[in-house]
């Protein structure tokens, strides 16, 4: 189990749980990542912030801090 921000550039993984609170949580949960669901992650800036995933068909960019919430496997 590791966070989203140390998935390498170009794997696919599965969410296990979202961490963190009220509006932050809710934010990430209205882009359509909630457990279960696959994140493919296409690109990692230089300093790693943001990061750029795929998640039910659409692009995503997550700052490093969001992507820190979120447990995958």
């Amino acid at each position: 189990m590791k966070k989203l921000n140390a998935v390498p550039c170009g794997q696919t993984v599965r969410v296990t749980k979202i961490t963190g609170e009220g509006a932050v949580k809710r934010r990430i949960m209205d882009m359509g990542i909630t457990k279960g669901v696959e994140i493919y992650v296409r690109k990692v800036a230089p300093l790693g912030d943001p990061v750029e995933v795929t998640v039910r068909g659409y692009e995503l960019s997550l700052r490093k801090a969001d992507a820190e919430m979120i447990e995958t496997e």
